[in-house]
């Protein structure tokens, strides 16, 4: 009635959708769900503060606003990166973070570099 090689197909079919469905779940947290945010709003050509501070281990919201032109940010040491406008959600272990516009902005984009102090 069935043959073997159509029962180990269709299990092979069965585990694979298994493991993507479950794979597609996440733990994430939201920006919404975050239990600490930082805002870092950018203009032409500086961070509005030199430090920011955020709890280490803590699910933060990081948004980044431009006020002023067209930047992004990237928090060297993490995965942390926001073209535009946007939010991500990162849980960062303590220490000092360099953030950097990472879009090129203009005569003054070399010198658009603020910390993310994590404690």
């Amino acid at each position: 009635m069935f043959s073997s090689k159509k029962v180990v197909t269709w299990s092979f079919v069965f585990v694979l959708l298994l493991a993507v469905v479950t794979g597609c779940s996440s733990n994430k947290s939201t920006v919404e769900d975050a239990e600490a945010e930082v805002t870092i709003k950018s203009s032409n050509w500086e961070f509005d503060q030199q430090t920011y501070k955020v709890p280490a281990g803590k699910d933060v919201a990081i948004h980044h606003v431009n006020d002023e032109g067209h930047h992004g940010i990237t928090i060297k040491g993490t995965n942390v990166k926001i073209q535009g406008d946007g939010s991500v959600v990162a849980n960062l272990k303590p220490g000092e973070y360099e953030i950097i516009c990472d879009i090129m902005c203009g005569t003054g984009h070399d010198e658009m570099i603020a910390t993310l102090v994590v404690e």
